[in-house]
């Protein structure tokens, strides 16, 4: 069980005079930065209150700037993009010159876990209130755009209606559980890790003693052998592994994360078994709350604690001052053999049944298809769906004798069953579409790479991933693409500001995960990205081994060939 939270008026150790990273655990309350005094202030759960009873009848210029612009996350709303700012003013203009009086609201799906009664309702709130946006996030969730103030007590009553909620679904708090979408159900699964994630959300997710967190915390938990999570990449994960004595249970990962400083996550070597889960998680989360650098937001991440610590002290801590007791040595999993961690296609269940997965156009889709998708699932036997990590969906608990007919309706929707693999593997941020953060636009730009893609190169067969930002935080994991894109502007051959895009090369996930290479001065601008991307796999076409990688390839070709 974890340590009890800190308190201000009690410190557990002696207070220095040195402020140091503004850790808790080394008595430095004092708030370093204005995101840390408005959560001294006031906890971020609380504004909810003031969400229902002012500002969604006083309107959006009654909000408190620091409501506005911080605690509204803890409930998953971001003012949006105001619309006709271009990129070049990102950095430039204050915030309240860059806010539209419109937010983006997200709505929390952990394990990417949905019946369809549950995305009827998701798609409904769109068509109502979101203009019909409902995007599919790299993390499970959904995302809503144009939602006014006035309008958000009422779709929280309908999303929780069914089960839904927006609950820390953005701040400095325990993010999304990302999990296997065919927990439960995959019949080479390794170990269901859902239990773990009910008794996780129970305890921690809208606990206050969690909900001030340095930055944010985010969550994995797979027992597939196709490591499909993307657990690399997040502060704590727990991978699907069997010890040889103890039985199946899970690998223990801490530290991942990209942004403009991508580190890796690391093993810890410890072996946890399903029922210990929970308690591990609030242990490490309860590490980040107390140990946390909080001085500088850029540091502010579980990652920077563990480089200075090292994994041997992370796991010391977090044994002796936590659990308060030893954790079981562990192997580490298995390289997994799918090229693809997507789930898409036809694959039969461990009850005989089947699971259909498709891909969207980087994870763009709106509230009349998510609609149509819940009754395509009833129609055809099934209850339940599921999003992945990969932007995707899936629908669950098929008969064999009802999925052609599935298929068929929706490939009518363009949902493709058997998509390309520009298709299956190109995914899109928001981009400067709403993003107040963002250079350049990513979603159209995508989809128009992906029909540009399939018109040039129709016989590439290879899995290749693509993955377009709009800025360089890497929401949309830029660094671990097999071709990376991370938009700014730049100067065309004519000397004109443009939209573009600097590439990075060869970046992966699973047991070989590494960033990839950047060809010095690479860029290109958005024009020219269909030409370049044709260009640089035909090269890998002509010049690749029998079965290597495109990030392989990238590994040992000559600058001239990546340019």
């Amino acid at each position: 069980m974890a340590a009890t939270p800190q308190n201000p008026a009690t410190p557990r150790r002696k207070v220095s005079r040195h402020r140091g990273e503004g850790q808790w655990a080394a008595g430095h309350f004092t708030p370093l930065n204005g995101n840390e005094q408005f959560k001294k202030d006031d906890d971020g759960l609380n504004v909810r209150t003031r969400i229902e009873t002012i500002y969604s009848k006083r309107g959006f210029d009654s909000i408190d700037p620091n409501d506005l612009r911080g605690r509204m996350r803890w409930w998953g709303l971001y003012t949006q993009r105001k619309p006709g700012i271009d990129g070049g003013k990102t950095a430039i203009l204050e915030p309240e010159e860059l806010d539209d009086k419109y937010f983006m609201l997200r709505v929390r799906i952990d394990g990417g876990r949905l019946t369809t009664q549950q995305l009827r309702v998701i798609g409904e709130i769109s068509q109502e209130f979101a203009r019909g946006t409902a995007d599919i996030t790299d993390r499970q969730n959904v995302q809503y755009h144009w939602i006014r103030v006035e309008d958000v007590p009422e779709i929280w009553e309908r999303l929780e209606a069914v089960g839904l909620s927006t609950t820390e679904a953005c701040g400095d708090t325990p993010r999304v559980i990302i999990g296997s979408p065919v927990a439960g159900i995959a019949a080479d699964e390794i170990i269901d890790g859902t239990p773990a994630m009910a008794e996780i959300s129970r305890r921690i997710i809208g606990n206050p003693a969690f909900s001030n967190l340095p930055r944010k915390f985010k969550s994995a938990i797979s027992g597939s052998p196709l490591l499909d999570v993307a657990h690399e990449i997040n502060d704590i994960a727990f991978v699907g592994v069997r010890h040889p004595e103890h039985g199946p249970g899970f690998d223990l990962w801490v530290g991942g994360g990209l942004s403009t400083n991508p580190k890796i996550g690391q093993r810890l070597g410890a072996w946890v078994p399903l029922d210990e889960v929970a308690d591990v998680y609030e242990g490490v989360i309860s590490i980040f709350r107390d140990y946390g650098y909080r001085r500088l937001r850029t540091r502010a991440r579980l990652k920077f604690l563990l480089a200075d610590w090292g994994t041997e002290k992370f796991r010391q801590v977090l044994e002796d001052e936590y659990l308060k007791r030893k954790l079981v040595d562990g192997p580490a999993p298995d390289q997994p053999v799918a090229r693809w961690r997507d789930h898409v296609g036809v694959h039969q269940q461990n009850d005989g049944r089947y699971y259909v997965g498709f891909a969207p156009r980087v994870g763009r889709v709106d509230g009349t298809t998510l609609t149509k998708i819940a009754d395509l699932a009833e129609a055809h036997g099934s209850g339940r769906v599921r999003t992945t990590v990969e932007q995707k969906m899936i629908v669950l608990d098929v008969t064999e004798e009802q999925v052609d007919s599935l298929v068929a309706g929706l490939e009518a929707l363009d949902l493709t069953v058997n998509p390309s693999p520009f298709r299956r593997g190109t995914m899109a941020c928001t981009g400067i579409e709403y993003c107040k953060l963002a250079i350049v636009e990513t979603k159209a730009r995508g989809s128009l790479l992906i029909d540009e893609l399939e018109r040039r190169i129709p016989e590439f067969d290879e899995p290749i991933t693509i993955n377009i930002n709009g800025c360089p935080n890497a929401c949309a994991r830029i660094q671990v693409a097999d071709i990376g894109l991370k938009g700014q502007l730049m100067l065309n051959d004519q000397g004109e500001q443009v939209e573009g895009y600097q590439v990075h090369l060869g970046g992966a996930l699973g047991l070989e995960a590494g960033f990839g290479r950047k060809v010095r001065g690479l860029k290109v601008t958005a024009d020219e990205l269909p030409d370049y991307v044709e260009r640089v796999l035909k090269r890998f076409q002509e010049e690749r081994e029998d079965g290597e990688r495109f990030a392989a390839w990238v590994t040992r070709a000559s600058e001239e060939a990546l340019s």
